[in-house]
């Protein structure tokens, strides 16, 4: 479903701006356990824009995976509106080890009566990244695979986790910040490219950002370049305040509603 596809992408890839790609093991200095963050998807078509949705992002200590400490989580759940469509009950958690590598992640998506789990696992040599990408459903196994990569390498969840590590202050503008992402069988090329600063404006607030286009190699979008923006925290933080990707059907929007737990002031903020 492209349409689906594209909305979930939109969701995670372009939520992103996180913190330590996968194979260089950098530190979160970005967010800290018990960091907790809600945002409110809207789905545009035409002149209508209907909330989709509800997003939650989570980050936590956790060892209940091998060889793993912390674990960033996301949860989806579509609007009573949209379920009248497609509902969409997601679940991705990431794993990560005592050197900030990505090892696991999990995806469960409920969709109506349709149950699907996504696993990745992820080993590490000197020369590539192997990755053991395995779906299936309560009836048979759909994906069983592995795959071998050279590229700074991570799974949905992991884009956000990657970006929020990056200093701001020495940003370039048409920097390009590349990672190749796993989804499926697949290995989607994904550039983050720096803009500049940009005020992003609420109906209860104004927010001072950092402003990314994305681009993404993948056809559930309209075109590779500049198949999404997002707009990131311009402070410590450096969390996601506002995303809006182009599909092959409308638009998809992400923005920031509350958040507990945040490692520095909000000082990007203001009444």
């Amino acid at each position: 479903m492209i349409m689906k596809k594209g909305l979930f992408l939109s969701i995670v890839l372009l939520s992103g701006c996180l913190s330590s790609a996968a194979q260089t093991g950098l530190q979160a200095s970005a967010m800290k356990y018990d960091e907790s963050v809600t945002y409110d998807v809207y789905f545009k078509w035409g002149v209508i824009m209907p909330r989709a949705g509800e997003v939650v992002l989570s980050y936590y200590k956790d060892r209940s995976v091998s060889n793993a400490s912390s674990r960033y989580r996301l949860t989806f759940k579509t609007s009573k509106f949209f379920d009248n469509f497609f509902q969409m009950r997601d679940t991705l958690d990431t794993y990560y080890d005592d050197d900030n590598r990505l090892i696991y992640s999990r995806k469960g998506s409920f969709e109506g009566d349709y149950y699907t789990v996504d696993e990745l696992t992820f080993n590490y040599s000197d020369a590539y990244t192997k990755i053991h990408s395995l779906r299936y459903t309560p009836k048979r196994v759909k994906i069983d695979t592995t795959m071998i990569t050279t590229d700074e390498i991570s799974d949905l969840l992991g884009t956000l986790y990657y970006l929020r590590g990056i200093d701001r202050f020495k940003l370039s503008r048409e920097e390009g910040l590349p990672i190749t992402v796993v989804i499926g069988r697949s290995l989607v090329k994904t550039q983050f490219r720096y803009q500049n600063q940009s005020v992003v404006e609420r109906s209860d607030a104004k927010y001072n950002t950092r402003y990314f286009k994305i681009d993404i190699s993948d056809d559930a979008f309209e075109s590779t370049k500049t198949s999404a923006e997002v707009w990131v925290s311009d402070d410590d933080n450096f969390l996601p305040i506002k995303i809006r990707s182009k599909l092959k059907i409308g638009y998809a929007e992400i923005h920031f509603k509350h958040a507990t737990g945040l490692a520095h002031p909000m000082k990007c903020k203001s009444e």
